[in-house]
């Protein structure tokens, strides 16, 4: 009997997704994030046809997931529809749809809404939640790789809130009011720094039922500092800003259960917190298709210093899915967005010269250095030789986030926002739009 393969699934499939006749050749990105985009904004002059995919209709700026969790900005102040974001580029086509498969034998991608051929295909699709086999830890901690997820946590926070103000159980009011933030990335610094600034400002003026000390916030780190990508200098600087918050650092610790209600360390702690926020970690998504010989360390596609995806003569990766390997970068790039960005635009070089018979160059990464913040007037910046903090800090963190939004008027929400909170030490999206449930799907392999 024949084996069943997964392209089975696909025979009720015969529908083509419509697409406008084009005599150029069709590229298609799967992923609308930042190289995604990247590369669609320095495309959209060229002789292609373009086809964007995305489970999504909007983009959205990862770096400030954390605000939306901490009740700092509403989620529409940091997404952008893709179709207003394309529009008046003749070129370029979005198309809502989860990618389910790529069969490069026959330059096809399978969609759950169709299928498509290609001319190029490049992979963009980016990065999600990597809970290391923990599945205790994956069932009741929440991740901070989607908007989805930054409104998940604010609901839970605020539910847990409202729930220790209604318990007369003292354990049980310990456990709402306790946070658990794992991983001392920046990711984990910002969100930790979050929740103190809205332990410290909000918390005695909305909850005068219990006092503010009750709310703790942990943050376990496996290595010996925080922001390890970072220089020592912005690791020390951090540390103190994270104490004089009263954020509890624990340093060489690792989270190994959590249940819901207890997080358990290896070296044998136990907290009690009803929410437990997990940063540490992250791995590449992308659609069933690549060969495993092209996938390596954090499921990552491995590509060349030509972007290109060993073994495929016209599919490419890049961004967070995406590991280059060259002499200068043997284990990839950060997945973070100036290495996705610059791939994006680089990509677009190398499509355009091989259209035109010129000859390509290898990707090279350019360090434009690193910042994070640890809450207001405060952050940390390692800019080239350059490694400082405080105040200025701050003040170079917030400019290049709010000019690398998309929209003006995400801009103008953002800017307003943060020039209330900045006077007034509030936040003004401390609503509970739909009660707290944990989506239980299964979005693997959908893009």
């Amino acid at each position: 009997m024949r084996k069943k393969t997964k392209i089975d699934a696909f025979c009720r499939i015969t529908e083509a997704i419509c697409l406008p006749k084009s005599e150029f050749p069709r590229i298609v990105i799967i992923g609308g994030g930042f190289a995604g985009l990247a590369l669609v904004e320095n495309l959209k002059k060229e002789d292609l046809q373009i086809v964007l995919i995305d489970r999504n209709n909007f983009h959205q700026f990862q770096p400030l997931y954390y605000q939306v969790a901490t009740s700092a900005l509403e989620p529409d102040s940091i997404v952008f529809p893709f179709r207003k974001q394309l529009r008046g580029y003749k070129n370029v086509i979005f198309r809502l749809a989860e990618v389910q498969e790529v069969q490069s034998s026959d330059n096809t991608v399978y969609t759950d809404n169709g299928f498509l051929t290609y001319d190029f295909l490049v992979l963009a699709t980016g990065s999600e939640t990597n809970f290391f086999g923990m599945e205790r830890i994956a069932e009741h901690g929440l991740g901070l790789k989607d908007i989805r997820d930054s409104l998940d946590i604010r609901h839970k926070m605020l539910q847990n809130l409202e729930q220790a103000a209604i318990t007369c159980n003292d354990e049980e009011r310990d456990a709402l009011t306790n946070f658990v933030v794992v991983g001392g990335g920046p990711a984990g610094v910002e969100t930790a720094g979050a929740l103190a600034e809205f332990r410290n400002y909000i918390l005695p003026k909305d909850y005068p039922e219990y006092p503010a000390f009750l709310m703790n916030i942990y943050l376990v780190e496996a290595s010996g500092r925080v922001l390890s990508s970072m220089s020592k200098n912005a690791s020390a600087m951090t540390l103190k800003y994270l104490k004089n918050l009263n954020v509890e650092v624990l340093l060489n610790e690792t989270v190994v259960d959590y249940d819901g209600n207890v997080v358990l360390t290896k070296g044998g702690e136990k907290y009690f917190a009803k929410t437990l926020i997990w940063t540490a970690g992250v791995k590449g998504q992308f659609p069933d298709g690549i060969g495993k010989k092209n996938v390596v360390k954090g499921n990552r596609i491995k590509t060349n210093a030509f972007l290109k995806v060993e073994g495929y003569e016209n599919v490419f990766a890049i961004g967070d899915v995406a590991t280059v390997i060259s002499e200068t970068s043997p284990e990839g790039h950060p997945q973070v967005a100036q290495p996705a960005i610059q791939q994006g635009v680089h990509l677009s070089a190398i499509i355009r010269n091989l259209l035109h018979g010129k000859p390509i160059k290898p990707f090279k990464y350019k360090d434009k250095g690193s910042l994070a913040t640890i809450g207001k007037r405060k952050a940390v910046a390692d800019l080239g030789r350059f490694k400082f903090g405080g105040y200025f800090a701050w003040m170079i963190w917030s400019f290049v986030h709010l000019i690398s939004i998309i929209g003006f008027r995400n801009k103008l929400l953002v800017g307003i926002n943060w020039l209330i909170s900045y006077f007034s030490f509030d936040k003004g999206s401390r609503i509970i739009i739909r009660p707290f449930k944990k989506e239980r799907l299964n979005t693997k392999n959908k893009i």
